[in-house]
């Protein structure tokens, strides 16, 4: 029996991703951990969407130029370039969907993964707002 591949942490991977597609504006980003799910097809899917076929497809160009150049690896297969409404890169432990914004709705892969850890990205600043102090007294009369 022969010694099962060693998967790489998927962090580096996840976060230069993410960077990839919120560099072409991409909308909704998510990234599900679904790795402890039986019958997982891997550990994370990294969902966002776009509103026209020409964006769809220039972020998953992003995303394949990016994480080659950052961290010298390749995509494993890809899916969906022909038509550029649902493209899948599958970087085997963690496989991103780029979806034109109509069907993400209709697909709902986030509802179909539902027992997976979500996580929202957003290139906004985090604002943190903290709670004012109260400055009313309590009387006794």
């Amino acid at each position: 029996m022969g010694k099962k591949k060693e998967v790489k942490k998927a962090e580096p991977l996840i976060n230069c991703i993410v960077e990839a597609i919120l560099e072409k504006k991409g909308k909704e980003v998510t990234s599900l951990e679904i790795g402890k799910i039986p019958n997982a097809v891997c550990d994370y899917f990294i969902i966002c969407n776009a509103d026209s076929t020409t964006q769809v497809n220039a972020i998953a160009d992003n995303i394949e130029g990016k994480v080659r150049k950052e961290l010298g690896e390749k995509v494993w297969k890809t899916a969906g370039y022909d038509n550029s409404i649902w493209i899948v890169l599958d970087f085997v432990n963690v496989v991103v969907h780029v979806f034109q914004t109509e069907w993400r709705s209709f697909y709902k892969i986030e509802e179909l993964w539902a027992d997976g850890k979500l996580e929202t990205y957003t290139d906004e600043p985090v604002v943190e707002t903290k709670k004012a102090k109260s400055r009313s007294k309590k009387v006794t009369i």
